[in-house]
């Protein structure tokens, strides 16, 4: 038997070697493609041509009696690497003539991220900091795009300092929250003007799927090239009004980083023994317990700052403080049929988004699950 299964073994070990070989070549005509891409100014995510791509390897493999999902989770998994991999080509610069560009704060992770972006595209930039403000004045003369990507406390303060700008020059911000910072900008500069908000960190791959809500403020015909270039970066661009997306950033930023706060604060306080919580794990409290210790590996002055940015954030955990007292008053009642009717009430709520949520967290479970090595 120890033959027989040897001998699977070693036809197995060539397959995965033969799939190395197909995934090196795959690779080495992304590179390919990407040249070509950075040549035309096209970007580096198509989501048609990945859908279209996606449909036709599902059906093929059902044919050969391949389970339709394992195709697609290995192809999505390559696309992944390969989205990363096409940046390296660089991008078309769809502004040649535009003159500097000026981070302020691109010392920072995220200031550093479009440096990197910028540069790659052909750009020429230029970091302002604390420790170089003295050089600002020089630096922002020659500027036709000023980007502020600073801690939010500190966003206004930066802001009302710029009122020495080139008239053309357009003038960002990266903050996420959106409506003082913009309006902010729209006082202190008489040129063009957008609330930007990347909804990502500064450790992804790529930009590829990434989102970047706008903001508009003022003059869009001239800032219309950003968002283009955006585009090429294979960047997602979701248009908003500011105070839309600062209501909604209170509940998904705010409200989402304080509960895990809170969470994690009470498991702090309980002193569980973490290593024995995860042998206990099912894959969903292994993901849960994962993204709460994920905010307390980062920096506790930015959650700070971001849920201390506004009244509307304290507010809003003051109300959700309250409907969790109302919701273990249940308990205290020992009222199941109350719970049921508020379980089903809230489902009513959801609608049909309810399944869509459940096949997508089954996706992110079994992907989870594959990556826990058990002892």
């Amino acid at each position: 038997m120890a033959k027989e299964l040897q001998g699977l073994r070693d036809k197995i070990d060539s397959v995965d070697k033969q799939m190395l070989d197909l995934l090196e070549q795959r690779l080495k005509l992304v590179e390919e493609v990407g040249e070509v891409k950075s040549e035309h100014g096209l970007p580096i995510y198509a989501p048609d041509r990945e859908a279209a791509m996606l449909a036709s390897r599902r059906q093929e493999a059902e044919k050969r009696g391949v389970p339709a999902q394992l195709i697609e989770d290995i192809l999505r998994r390559v696309m992944r690497e390969s989205y990363a991999s096409e940046k390296d080509s660089g991008f078309k610069c769809l502004k040649p003539d535009l003159g500097d560009v000026v981070i302020i704060g691109g010392n920072g992770q995220l200031g550093g991220l479009f440096k990197k972006m910028f540069e790659l595209s052909g750009y020429k930039v230029s970091v302002v900091g604390s420790k170089n403000w003295h050089e600002s004045d020089s630096l922002f003369a020659t500027a036709g795009l000023v980007v502020v990507t600073v801690p939010i406390n500190k966003t206004e303060s930066v802001i009302a300092k710029l009122g020495n700008l080139p008239k053309d020059c357009i003038l960002c911000d990266f903050t996420s929250i959106k409506a003082k910072p913009l309006q902010a900008m729209m006082d202190v500069h008489a040129g063009p003007v957008v609330g930007l908000h990347p909804m990502f960190g500064p450790d992804v791959p790529s930009l590829a799927k990434q989102v970047i809500v706008h903001c508009e403020g003022r003059g869009a015909e001239s800032y219309q090239w950003l968002l283009n270039q955006f585009a090429i970066w294979g960047a997602s661009l979701c248009p908003m009004d500011a105070e839309q997306h600062d209501n909604g950033m209170t509940l998904i930023q705010a409200l989402r980083h304080f509960t895990s706060f809170a969470y994690g604060l009470h498991l702090s306080k309980e002193n569980p023994n973490i290593d024995t919580l995860l042998k206990l794990s099912s894959p969903i409290y292994r993901l849960e317990i994962a993204m709460v210790g994920r905010l307390f590996a980062q920096d506790p002055d930015l959650y700070g700052d971001i849920i201390l940015s506004s009244e509307q954030n304290v507010e809003m955990i003051k109300r959700f403080h309250a409907r969790f007292g109302e919701a273990l008053a249940l308990l205290d009642n020992h009222d199941k049929t109350a719970f049921v009717e508020q379980f089903n009430a809230v489902s009513g709520w959801f609608g049909d988004y309810s399944q869509q949520f459940m096949s997508e967290s089954q996706n992110l479970l079994k992907q989870a699950n594959d990556s826990i090595q058990r002892s």
